[in-house]
């Protein structure tokens, strides 16, 4: 399909005789009914999700009527005429749910289940959806991924639209696709393009990448929409833009539908994720690395942590892992991804080439939730927190610390408060806990705050 469209476009520019102009038009026009078709059969299972938080606002006065005040002046000028009244009983600020965002998403099953992007809802006290036939509704979060940036919401509803899902491993650089979404909030808009690379990866979007890449239109408000291919199947969901000045560049990413289906599964079986790890530093193989351990392709460790899985199994430094789980391996962000996607407990078979002899390896997958837990982590760096109660401060506060840590020689102390942690603002345990799986299990970085040393940066490195 796309290589006839691709020559019709060719000859319509290049010119061509008036006898060969009508069957011209008319293809064209055939594959413009493809691309309705498509969007037809989507759309409606498509929605737009509104986030809605709520927010502490103080009641105000108004001390004269203003024409034009609700809309265009008021939002323009941030309602300059509007004055808070003093605080009075009856008049101290109240709890209000304000839209504060919005994306969109996409029922996958008939039980009402849609598919979006972690950071479309991740901050949302209630999150309302709505189809194109009009009908709305709350829906409830089932589980949600910051890792991988992907969502699964639910609403209860009666004849609900769904999608079909295809294989983002069947798609082809060149291959036409669409795009579906709410950009800027304008309703269930389509656009069109191509796959214009696949396995794009350190991207820094997410922890986990392998971005479908893209030249599809896609703006803010398409986040967690579907990327369709022309049989009308989803292969991605749409994330995110390159962009210099917040505005489409022509390059977007989109999630591949393949990884989106595994942590789907899991998200709406356990509300989490649960990843596998090796404990290994890897790196790529550059041409003067691939020469001097004479390789052609693989991923290098460069280091094996003591005690991991892949101590036990017996892999060294030096090693060069060529397969996993019958894979071909050749990049460090996809082969993250493929560890990763082993559930923790399970084997997983290796091939590595140490010192030009391949080796077999069988390793048992640990669980990287236990590598970056709050347990592991304060046992490690020798301090605990707790849940900070002054209400004119923000972060945790340290409610412990181990004599001859590492976190007191660096001059951590009880009731310190903690307001960062990774370059993450932290306001309580959870958000704690959530920055800390953020970065290496090994090195933290700590904005530390009190009275005596006032506010600064500390970092805790381990070397096991």
């Amino acid at each position: 399909m796309k290589r006839i469209f691709l020559i019709i476009m060719l000859v319509f520019f290049s010119g061509f005789s008036t006898a060969g102009e009508k069957e011209v038009l008319n293809a064209l026009r055939e594959s413009g009914k493809i691309f309705s078709k498509v969007a037809k059969e989507v759309s409606p299972s498509v929605v737009m999700i509104q986030v809605e938080k709520e927010v502490l606002r103080t009641p105000y006065q108004q001390p004269f009527l203003f024409p034009f005040q609700d809309d265009f002046f008021g939002k323009f000028f941030d309602y300059p005429y509007r004055k808070p009244t003093p605080e009075y009983p009856g008049n101290k600020p109240k709890k209000q749910r304000e839209t504060v965002g919005q994306g969109t998403g996409f029922i996958i099953n008939k039980e009402g289940y849609i598919l979006t992007n972690n950071h479309v809802i991740s901050d949302a006290d209630n999150i309302k959806v709505n189809l194109q036939d009009g009908r709305e509704f709350d829906a409830k979060l089932i589980g949600k991924d910051s890792k991988s940036d992907i969502a699964v919401i639910k609403v209860e509803g009666k004849s609900l639209p769904f999608v079909k899902l295809g294989k983002s491993s069947d798609l082809e650089v060149g291959e036409w696709v669409l795009a579906l979404g709410n950009p800027f909030g304008l309703s269930h808009t389509v656009t069109a393009g191509i796959v214009s690379a696949k396995g794009r990866s350190s991207i820094g979007i997410a922890d986990y990448e392998d971005f479908i890449q893209t030249d599809a239109a896609i703006n803010p408000g398409n986040s967690g929409g579907p990327l369709i291919n022309l049989n009308g199947e989803v292969v991605g969901i749409n994330t995110a833009i390159y962009s210099r000045n917040g505005g489409y560049m022509g390059i977007g990413f989109a999630i591949p539908i393949d990884m989106a289906v595994s942590i789907k599964d899991q998200l709406i079986k356990n509300g989490s994720v649960a990843r596998g790890y090796l404990g290994i530093i890897i790196q790529d193989l550059n041409k003067e690395l691939a020469e001097s351990f004479d390789v052609k392709k693989g991923v290098l460790i460069s280091k094996v942590q003591k005690d991991s899985p892949a101590d036990k199994a017996g892999l060294n430094p030096g090693d060069v892992v060529t397969e996993f789980n019958g894979k071909s391996v050749d990049k460090v962000g996809a082969f993250r991804n493929m560890v990763a996607n082993v559930n923790p407990g399970k084997q997983a078979n290796m091939k590595v080439n140490r010192k030009g002899e391949i080796k077999n390896i069988t390793v048992t997958l640990g669980s990287i939730d236990e590598l970056y837990s709050y347990e592991k982590v304060a046992e490690k760096f020798g301090f605990y927190v707790d849940e900070n109660d002054k209400s004119n401060s923000t972060g945790v506060v340290i409610s412990k610390v181990i004599p001859g840590s590492m976190a007191d020689s660096k001059g951590l102390r009880k009731g310190m408060v903690i307001g960062e942690v990774n370059r993450m603002p932290v306001s309580d345990v959870e958000s704690f806990k959530e920055a800390l799986s953020r970065g290496s299990s090994n090195k933290i970085l700590l904005l530390v705050q009190s009275p005596e040393i006032g506010s600064r940066y500390l970092v805790l490195e381990s070397d096991e």
